[in-house]
């Protein structure tokens, strides 16, 4: 309705101008928002509406009062951008041409407030008031442009706003806007596309027209449709595209202009009218004639059924889900597709687009019936061509037991279409999803895999379309007697025995866990053996031994026990040289993989380690760094520490002692030593200031020890390097010469 409202305001009126009005009040508003900057035939909208209206301003007369009110000129996104910059007043021209001639389009547009603040200016209550309003746009701030004109004519003594739309084209919204301004002050509403529109538009509205007694017309809201088919099928067949419209009045008058739509609406007068519409998809044109008797009614633009052009070669039945090959010839275009449809419904169950080939490969639906196949053409949806095909039902059954133990593997025999990914599932009563499934191309019978919740299932066949369940059967699923028998207390870290007795199915297994909480902590699988070994956590506390059903790891049985700490002691000296090796006493489990270590304080980590299989005492080497450490008992299981015990490692030093301050290439040299001659302790020679070195000798092989000396001249370090890390514990300075 809003475009046809647009459509005629903007249609017949460019009245020529009448006497000059009486000398009044006026204020000219200007538009002077960002979207006029756009350009006509290369110049810029402002441009053109600052050259027209200092053109209009020199027409005028003299003794009209005249002001200038500007929007959007100042600042971006403002809706209150709103500033008469000439009040109106005689002799206003040059200042009115020179505001005009500085505007630079900026901001939002406010049109409606703009025509408040206009009308205030001009005292509209107490006197005769007009605007004048240039606009390019839709309203962007007022919500209810009628509204506001609306409430201006009811509070005004003889208040007028004329409204010129400069290039709003087919704009509806802003067209049916500034209209009901217009309309609703008893103003004009014209619009210009260019120039020369727009010089006329404002010597227009810059007069006053007599009024003449206007003669009473009836109108009557027509709409215009288009549909498919003859004028005895209306139905689903309305056609939603775009149609163009030419709307010829009795008097020769063009009401719409190659108007582009599938409906709209005109309110028009008593009278004949002619309709030509054309159908650009297929160029079929319609014409017609109506008359309108006072009344609402339609007038129906009626198009041909295209006609086919794809066939198709088809069987005439198939099986419900089967796949045919559908042999096909058409115009093959980009999207076109091969559907099939319930006869008479535009939706498809299935389709094969026609780029995939000759033949297509077109999926039947997954109930029995009678369907359309159809040739659709992806640029306009319509039907290109088709065939009727009946899809007939199949046969589908299932055989298995009537119950089974939670989480057993049945057998289950089946007969069915066997297409690519049916498989058979179990699943709840009343609900369609799916517990578990197995693929019947695994073979028949299927193994089937019980759920593990005691209760009344379904086994199902779906067929991979849609998962679309074709036949069901229920089993009864029954709990299944598992026990274990476990200490009631033990340490931690102890591995411990639990006779067991459960369905043992594959990967099912014990754990130890905390009450209630169905993940765990250790395990071990039913399949290892009966009685079974499992490890207790390295924490003491209260936990519970399960037997886990592999199957969404459920709980089929849990019993308690309780975890307990351990005494552990460790008896070694408190102070020992950095890197020495000294015997550690235990006390403690020595479960497989337990360590003596030896730590930093404060750091859970560990430097050194020895198995305490090794022996007991444990012989421990302490860090190559002097500090404070502890020497713990690690067991295995989580690096859990259960003893600690402090060391302080103190420093060690080395001495070196050579005959010389220089040797020559390519001799050895005779080296001296005192340090703690550690095994794999080694005198080096290597480059100053770290522990990298280019010839050694292992301290074991004596005292002194002779090292081959650098192949290069130069400045070196002799150096004493303790096995643990290269850490370097003496040097001396030596000079390499030819």
């Amino acid at each position: 309705m809003r475009l046809f409202k647009s459509l005629v305001v903007s249609l017949g009126l460019f009245v020529a101008p009448v006497a000059a009005q009486e000398a009044g009040n006026t204020i000219l508003v200007l538009d002077a928002s960002g979207s006029m900057w756009g350009q006509i035939d290369g110049v810029a909208k402002i441009t053109i509406a600052q050259d027209v209206v200092t053109d209009l301003l020199g027409t005028l007369p003299a003794d009209q009062n005249l002001g200038l009110t500007i929007y959007g000129h100042r600042t971006r996104g403002d809706c209150t951008d709103i500033e008469t910059v000439v009040p109106p007043g005689p002799d206003t021209r040059d200042a009115i041409a020179a505001a005009v001639a500085a505007i630079k389009p900026l901001g939002k547009t406010p049109m409606t407030d703009s025509i408040i603040i206009a009308a205030e200016a001009l005292r509209y209550t107490e006197e005769k008031a007009t605007v004048i309003l240039v606009s390019d746009g839709v309203e962007t701030c007022n919500p209810d442009p009628c509204a506001a004109a609306r409430l201006l004519e009811e509070a005004g003594i003889d208040f007028t706003a004329h409204v010129v739309g400069f290039d709003v084209g087919n704009d509806a919204e802003a067209l049916a806007q500034m209209q009901c301004l217009a309309g609703e002050t008893g103003g004009q509403f014209l619009t210009a596309a260019n120039a020369a529109e727009l010089a006329s538009a404002l010597e227009i509205v810059a007069a006053e027209p007599v009024p003449e007694p206007e003669p009473e017309v009836t109108l009557a809201e027509i709409t215009f449709e288009a549909f498919q088919g003859t004028d005895t099928i209306i139905g689903d067949s309305i056609l939603n595209e775009d149609i163009i419209w030419t709307v010829t009045g009795p008097t020769g008058e063009v009401l719409a202009d190659n108007l582009a739509a599938p409906s709209f609406n005109l309110n028009l007068a008593d009278g004949i009218y002619t309709v030509v519409a054309i159908r650009p998809l297929t160029e079929d044109v319609s014409e017609g004639s109506f008359e309108v008797l006072h009344q609402p009614d339609y007038y129906t633009a009626f198009f041909p059924e295209p006609q086919l052009s794809a066939t198709l070669d088809a069987p005439d039945t198939a099986p419900l889900g089967a796949t045919i090959d559908v042999a096909w010839e058409g115009p093959n275009d980009s999207g076109d597709y091969l559907s099939v449809n319930t006869p008479g419904e535009p939706g498809y169950s299935t389709y094969v687009r026609t780029d995939e080939g000759v033949p297509a490969r077109l999926q039947m639906p997954s109930v029995a019936g009678t369907y359309e196949i159809r040739y659709i053409s992806d640029a306009t949806d319509e039907t290109l061509g088709s065939r009727m095909i009946e899809v007939t039902p199949i046969e589908i059954a299932l055989i298995a037991a009537d119950t089974a133990s939670a989480g057993a593997l049945v057998d289950v025999d089946w007969e069915g279409p066997d297409y690519p990914r049916d498989f058979i599932g179990v699943g709840k009563v009343g609900d369609d999803g799916y517990i578990n499934y197995s693929y019947t191309a695994d073979g028949n019978p299927v193994k089937l895999e019980m759920p593990g919740d005691p209760g009344i299932y379904e086994i199902r066949y779906y067929l991979d379309q849609n998962n679309q369940i074709m036949v069901r059967r229920q089993i009864s699923v029954t709990a299944v007697e598992t026990s274990l028998n476990a200490p009631e207390t033990a340490a931690v870290g102890a591995s411990i025995t639990v006779d067991w007795t459960g369905p043992d199915y594959p990967r099912d297994f014990l754990s130890v866990a905390q009450p209630g909480d169905t993940g765990y902590i250790n395990y071990t699988y039913t399949a290892d053996g009966n009685p079974a070994t499992l490890v207790m956590p390295t924490k003491p506390g209260d936990y519970e031994i399960h037997y886990v059903l592999d199957q969404d790891n459920q709980v089929l049985m849990a019993r308690p026990i309780t975890v307990t700490s351990l005494k552990v002691t460790l008896v070694a000296d408190s102070t020992a040289p950095m890197g020495a090796t000294i015997p550690v006493s235990f006390d403690g489990p020595d479960y497989a993989g337990d360590f003596i270590s030896v730590g930093s304080a404060g750091d859970e980590n560990y430097i050194t380690y020895t198995r305490t299989a090794d022996g007991n005492p444990a012989m421990v080497q302490m860090p190559a760094e002097a500090g404070t450490y502890e020497i713990r008992y690690t067991m295995d299981q989580g690096n859990t520490n259960l003893q600690r015990h402090v060391i302080t490692v103190t420093d060690v030093k080395a001495q070196l002692v050579v005959a010389a301050g220089s040797v020559v290439l390519g001799t050895e040299l005779t080296v001296g030593w005192d340090g703690p001659g550690y095994p794999g302790d080694f005198i080096a020679i290597g480059l100053p200031g770290d522990n990298s070195y280019i010839t050694y000798a292992n301290v074991d092989r004596g005292n002194p020890v002779k090292i081959m000396v650098p192949d290069q001249v130069g400045t070196y370090e002799v150096k004493y390097i303790m096995n643990q890390d290269n850490t370097v514990l003496g040097t001396r300075a030596i000079e390499v010469t030819q």
